[in-house]
């Protein structure tokens, strides 16, 4: 694939194609960041989009009380039961969201990952992520593919930071390398979170690397690279969107979760850049 340049929505211009050393780096860690990737006006588009859904607390939402993760609220009644941890349909939110992920930039690297065109599952991700002060919770370490069925575990999650992200605040950590490795099932709790107590994976964890991201910063990562994040402690709300994509000869096995909602076909990069 031939390497692009394309103007993004503000003007920002992006290359559409990882380079050598970023493709080595996702094959070889399970996950890549592009610095920069979205400008200020896309951002703040995004933003307002998803200040208003959290007002209004528009449909569908996730509640932090729905979960159950460790610190948040026991019930959507309790202190904080309201705080919402997601925006799901992103997507359908506003059309900024459709324009970034039908944007060269993306649709080319995933296609460059792939090896084919990609496909976007409505059903899985396609949210806004919220980690808001007080009462945000903490994600244990998991792999997102067990919650999903495909023919492969083969998909690539896209994580945009509207906001700076750091440890403070809850941002993702990451285990590099995991998404090549095979896990017995005893290496994992009811939930399939990693069993933190056992030895193997105390191990496993030793090597978590926490992702910090600056605001337009993009992160791929692979459904099968160990992620976790912590509470924000910070007094200020962290808004990040992510995306899910498959290849396309990687269909959803049918009656499935991952086989119940639409999907969107992402074109052909030489389209869009030709």
């Amino acid at each position: 694939m031939s390497t692009q340049t394309i103007g993004s929505l503000n003007g920002l211009a992006v290359s559409s194609c990882f380079s050598p050393e970023e493709c080595e780096a996702f094959h070889r860690d399970g996950y890549a960041i592009i610095r920069g990737m979205v400008g200020n006006a896309e951002r703040e588009a995004m933003i307002a989009a998803t200040r208003a859904g959290l007002a209004g607390e528009i449909e569908p939402v996730e509640f932090e009380a729905d979960l159950h993760y460790p610190g948040a609220p026991p019930t959507r009644d309790a202190e904080g039961g309201r705080t919402i941890r997601r925006l799901k349909n992103a997507f359908g939110r506003h059309p900024v969201f459709t324009s970034f992920v039908t944007a060269a930039p993306i649709v080319g690297r995933l296609q460059q990952l792939f090896g084919t065109r990609a496909v976007m599952p409505l059903a899985h991700h396609n949210c806004i992520m919220t980690k808001q002060p007080q009462f945000s919770s903490d994600t244990l370490w998991h792999q997102d593919i067990r919650y999903w069925s495909y023919q492969r575990p083969d998909l690539i999650s896209v994580w945009l930071a509207l906001g700076s992200e750091r440890p403070e605040n809850g941002c993702l950590y990451v285990i590099p390398g995991t998404h090549t490795m095979a896990f017995s099932r005893d290496r994992f709790d009811e939930a399939l979170f990693l069993r933190p107590e056992l030895p193997e994976n105390a191990e496993l964890i030793a090597r978590k690397i926490p992702v910090e991201l600056q605001p337009g910063d993009v992160l791929f990562f692979h459904c099968r690279t160990f992620h976790a994040a912590g509470k924000n402690r910070t007094n200020e709300t962290k808004l990040s969107v992510v995306f899910t994509f498959r290849p396309v000869d990687n269909l959803p096995l049918p009656h499935s979760r991952s086989a119940s909602m639409p999907e969107l076909l992402l074109p052909d990069v030489e389209q869009l850049s030709g």
